[in-house]
């Protein structure tokens, strides 16, 4: 009977026997963030073996702003137990922005960190004492002599794009549809910084490359922004604008066949290089008596590589046969995916327009990502799984990239 009372051991786990080299091979082939994370859990040696690799990023997370999470080269939903992560309002890399009065909060669902911004409505001029100027045009009150921060109506800000460029650097696009102005700050502030007499653009992308921020806006004006520190509180400040390349930008058109083209540009690094992605969509021009909104159909795409030497754009025919570029209006990204044995010189993209910022519409109810082969003619919609409805609510789809930090 004492016998039957004495503590039995466990027996030994099969899995732990796995050597440590083995153990990383597998690990390493592992092309979604929960595979990884569920084979760190399986045994104090696996977990062992997960910390010595050295890895590639892992496949990205298609984000919706209800909620739902898709990791997209499989027919399954990406879940985050007991935690529901609806209603973002933008994506930096690896983490979901929610502005609210306070503060803007920022959480990754993959460690569940999180940290603070400055609210949008804290803005600290520089210089601090700047007004705005107005003038009268035909009885009605406009921006003299240009748009600045100062005339944005305050109440209607949203997040364009936000960049986490360093432990001490934020850098954000900020505005009202098509205008938009660059804001820093550093993580823990209590308010932005912007220049408060510098013109407000049409901005579309941003970029941190090389150790310096990037911008570009429709011109297709390669803009670099150079960072001072405000002596009296620390934090990081735009000192200066200047131009690196001049664009050669065509503008929104239409043809003889009751077409016209309008574009999207984004801002990405892929293998040291910086490239500048131009989407091209078709729109179908109404005819007389029909709502007056172009309806969007075919896409392409033009990639051009920053030639800094010469100031200028050069067009290029390929992005990299391991090579597929990710783009998002809040947050793309160029990756190696030959370890993970898929087709390169591929572009995905989404349909993600931002409210009052749109010069189309859409014909059809549901969209997807798209994958545009690279000097192809079309564009495919691969994942017969995937879908959401085209309304506003929806429009904040995003990429997400995950890391553990």
């Amino acid at each position: 009977m004492e016998a039957d009372k004495k503590p039995r051991s466990q027996p030994r786990s099969p899995w732990s026997d796995l050597p440590l080299d083995i153990g990383g091979v597998v690990f390493s082939r592992l092309p979604r963030y929960a595979d990884r994370a569920a084979f760190a859990l399986v045994c104090p040696q696996w977990r062992d073996a997960a910390r010595r690799q050295i890895l590639t990023l892992p496949l990205p997370v298609l984000a919706l702003p209800d909620g739902t999470f898709y990791s997209i080269f499989y027919p399954t939903l990406y879940s985050f137990p007991g935690c529901g992560f609806a209603g973002y309002e933008s994506v930096c890399d690896s983490w979901l922005v929610f502005p609210r009065d306070d503060g803007c909060f920022l959480v990754n669902p993959f460690s569940r960190a999180t940290f603070m911004l400055p609210a949008l409505s804290s803005v600290r001029l520089r210089p601090p004492n700047a007004v705005a100027k107005w003038s009268l045009e035909d009885g009605s009150k406009v921006a003299d002599p240009y748009t600045t921060w100062m005339h944005i109506n305050t109440e209607k800000l949203h997040i364009s794009k936000l960049l986490l460029c360093s432990p001490n650097l934020v850098a954000a696009l900020v505005g009202i549809g098509h205008t938009s102005q660059i804001l820093m700050c550093q993580p823990g502030a209590s308010s932005w910084s912007v220049r408060a007499y510098d013109q407000c653009k049409g901005f579309e992308d941003m970029a941190f490359y090389q150790g310096k921020l990037y911008a570009i806006a429709n011109d297709e004006n390669l803009l670099v922004v150079n960072i001072s520190q405000d002596h009296s509180t620390g934090d990081p400040q735009v000192s200066r604008i200047g131009q690196i390349i001049k664009g050669e930008p065509w503008y929104p058109a239409v043809f003889e066949d009751d077409t016209m083209c309008c574009k999207k540009l984004y801002l990405v690094e892929s293998h040291g290089v910086l490239l500048m992605a131009r989407r091209t969509i078709m729109c179908q021009v109404p005819g007389p008596g029909a709502v007056p909104i172009e309806v969007a159909g075919l896409t392409g795409f033009e990639v051009y590589k920053a030639d800094f030497e010469h100031s200028r754009w050069v067009k290029v025919s390929t992005v990299g046969d391991d090579q597929l570029l990710f783009l998002g209006r809040r947050c793309s990204r160029a990756m190696s995916v030959s370890q993970y044995r898929l087709p390169g010189d591929y572009i995905l993209f989404l349909d993600d327009d931002e409210e009052n910022r749109m010069d189309y519409c859409y014909d059809r109810e549901n969209t997807s990502f798209g994958a545009y082969k690279m000097g192809s003619d079309g564009v495919l919609f691969p994942h017969p799984y995937i879908s959401w409805k085209l309304c506003d609510e929806m429009r904040l789809a995003a990429w997400l990239f995950p890391r553990d930090r």
